[in-house]
């Protein structure tokens, strides 16, 4: 079994911002594998289902992303999984908009909702899934800007990006975190 966890803010004044992108590829891996999520419990929307022979969690927090680890440890000590069956989804300001990139670890670098998750379950161990939305322009604040939407031409780069995430999640639970950072990692 693995928890698939996008990263995100609930409630529709958040709904497409860039934060909220972990959300979005989450609701796309529900869609494209018949999961329903409608369950709320673990501080979390999520539901239940099969993505290939893996039984899966779909979940999105719905802590606020600096307390995501909240609902990650809660659902991790309820389902008694190790850190490496809990693959996580979010925004990268570190890499440029559309870039993926798949680890089996590291650091949750300026990511507060990484650091919230890494602080509670006490390791860093875990694989993850980060999606670039590029730095914020100039005179922009950090915050501003990561609750901000996609500009038009950005859309559609983004909308790409997100197939590939899905994809990389797949392969992942079908070959492993190594096969799909060779595939799906640029």
């Amino acid at each position: 079994m693995y928890i698939i966890a996008g990263l995100g803010n609930p409630g529709d004044r958040y709904h497409g911002t860039r934060h909220n992108i972990g959300f979005y590829v989450v609701d796309l891996l529900a869609q494209a594998h018949g999961i329903q999520m409608k369950q709320l419990r673990h501080k979390a929307i999520f539901g239940e289902g099969r993505i290939g022979d893996k039984k899966v969690i779909l979940a999105k927090p719905q802590t606020y992303m600096n307390l995501s680890g909240e609902s990650l440890l809660s659902m991790k000590q309820w389902y008694k999984l190790e850190p490496q069956q809990i693959i996580v989804v979010y925004d990268d300001i570190d890499l440029s908009p559309g870039t993926i990139r798949i680890r089996p670890s590291g650091s949750a670098g300026t990511h507060n909702g990484m650091k919230s998750i890494i602080y509670l379950l006490e390791t860093q161990d875990f694989p993850r899934v980060r999606i670039g939305i590029g730095r914020p322009p100039e005179g922009w604040e950090l915050a501003d800007y990561v609750l901000s939407r996609f500009r038009e031409e950005e859309i559609e780069i983004m909308k790409e990006a997100c197939a590939r995430a899905v994809k990389g999640i797949e392969c992942i639970l079908s070959l492993g975190v190594e096969q799909a950072m060779s595939r799906y990692n640029g």
